[in-house]
């Protein structure tokens, strides 16, 4: 009888979590009227200091320009956000928030916050503390090991 392949299990059972981390959270953000792809890009356009170009949203989020395109389509459309020209450069495009985008953050943040209590509401504040501990330094192991 062969013994269960412990990494392969441990492995499955972070991608069950992060499904349904991802089906928590889309439920969370229905009522706000985004999809994933656009608040995580709504969240990207926020982390820059100065309204970012779209080959920044792109290069960060590690996707083809075209595909940022669309999503700004559909902030813009939704008056998240505004395309402005950059003042130094006429053939370049920012993207900037506007006020409405902001709230939507805020939003989006109170909903991801509430997502995060659902997945963890099994867990003590030291289990959480703990297993906040093992996913930095899985994600920030990851990081160095492919440098």
């Amino acid at each position: 009888m062969s013994t269960p392949d412990a990494d392969g299990m441990l492995a499955e059972q972070l991608l069950r979590l992060t499904r349904r981390l991802q089906r928590v959270q889309k439920r969370q953000m229905e009522p706000i009227g985004i999809t994933p792809a656009q608040a995580r890009l709504l969240r990207t356009v926020a982390f820059y200091d100065q309204p970012p170009r779209m080959a920044d949203l792109a290069e960060r989020l590690e996707v083809v320009p075209r595909a940022v395109t669309s999503l700004v389509d559909g902030l813009e459309a939704s008056g998240w956000v505004r395309r402005a020209p950059d003042p130094t450069n006429r053939r370049v495009v920012r993207i900037e928030l506007t006020d409405s985008g902001r709230a939507t953050l805020r939003a989006l943040r109170g909903a991801r916050r509430a997502a995060a209590e659902d997945i963890l509401a099994p867990l003590t504040a030291d289990q959480r503390d703990v297993f906040g501990g093992l996913l930095s330094t899985l994600v920030d192991g990851g990081a160095h090991r492919h440098c």
